[in-house]
This record gives C-alpha cells, structure tokens and sequence, in this order.
C-alpha cells in the first residue's frame, strides 16, 4: 500500500475537521465566539465598617474616632480605646497616646477587607509640655514636619477632634523647634498627601 502524500493528509485533517463540526451542530450545540454574559461582579461598598465591628487594641475602654486612609482619603473609623469611662476629664497626654496607639495599629481583618491603611509608623510617643510652650501643646517623640505627610494629617485630625474642640491641634517635636498648629479641614480630609494647613500665630503661655 502506498503512504499518502502530504497534501492528501491535509485533506483527510479538513474532512475530519468538517465532519466534527457537522455532528456537533446536529446535537443542538453551536459554536460562537460572543462572550457569555454571567452578570457583575461581586461587589462591595468600600471604606465602610459594619456598626458594632469595633477594633479593641487591649481591654474594652470607650469609642473613640480615628482617621485612617482609605481610596486616598482620611475617613474615620470607631475604637474602643483603653480609656476610663471619663476621658473628658482625664489627662490630655494619656488621652492623646491612646488615640495614636490606635493609629499605631494596623487594621483589622474587617477594616482592612473594607479597604483602610495607615500611615502612622511608631515608635511615636506623646511627652509633657515645656515650659513656654502654648496651652494644650502635645510634644511628639518624632518631629510633626519629618512625618510623612499622610501619617501627619492622620495624626491631627484625629488628635484635633479627640483632644480638642476647635478642629485644631498645636504639635511640637523632641527638639528645640517651636510647636506649631495645625487644622484639620475638608481639603485635609480629601486628600491627606497634601501639605496639613497650619494656623495662625499661637498664643503665647501664660
């Protein structure tokens, strides 16, 4: 018998292309190339935590508010702090480390699922102030300018809302540098990776 020839090979493949696609469309199944449509996607509202899903760094303590990043955006999150019942009256310093020590910690599986980060890297302790320093001046172990700025608007809107009424706070670093104000506001909040507002001339200590 007599091998075939290269072009009747090629011939024998297309028939035998041909009759597979013959038998497939008699069973009722057609070929296509248009995609199937199978619905959306799963989705799911970001920079959102359930209500009650809070994050609790030590023992139970009271809710607080901090700001974490999320879709490039301050947005705050509740806590339960390690705070007596009584923060209003307790001391400020104490008051101000709880809440960075909240913003110290990464987020929870839940925060994180719904999108949040933070920028605040410690160690980042908050001191007593000095003598001459302006009334409520909080004096960080890092100096507020070296921080990225992100981890700074993080750390004054928090602070601003935590540990004082007027939207403002008035930091101070480890060194010699006099302390400044700083203001929380929307532009802030929009977009924290631009330079946090300062306030105006502070008053001087009594």
């Amino acid at each position: 018998m007599r091998s075939r020839t290269p072009a009747g090979r090629s011939l024998a493949v297309l028939a035998g292309a041909l009759a597979l696609a013959g038998s497939v469309t008699g069973c009722g199944i057609r070929t296509t190339t248009v995609p199937v449509n199978a619905g959306d996607a799963p989705s799911r509202v970001p920079c959102e935590v359930q209500e009650g899903n809070l994050t609790t760094q030590a023992q139970p303590g009271v809710t607080v508010r901090v700001y974490l990043v999320c879709a490039s955006e301050l947005t705050p999150v509740e806590r339960a702090a390690s705070l007596p019942a009584e923060k209003g009256n307790s001391d400020p310093v104490r008051v101000a480390q709880a809440l960075l020590d909240e913003l110290l910690e990464q987020p929870s599986d839940t925060e994180r699922e719904a999108g949040f980060t933070t920028y605040v890297r410690g160690p980042l302790l908050v001191s007593e102030v000095r003598a001459g320093d302006p009334p409520g001046t909080l004096r960080l172990s890092r100096q507020p300018e070296d921080l990225p700025t992100a981890a700074l608007a993080q750390i004054v809107c928090t602070l601003s809302e935590g540990a004082a009424t007027d939207g403002s706070v008035v930091l101070g670093g480890p060194g010699t540098y006099e302390a400044r104000g700083y203001r929380c506001d929307d532009d802030t909040k929009r977009s924290p990776e631009s330079a946090v507002p300062t306030t105006g001339p502070l008053p001087s200590a009594s």
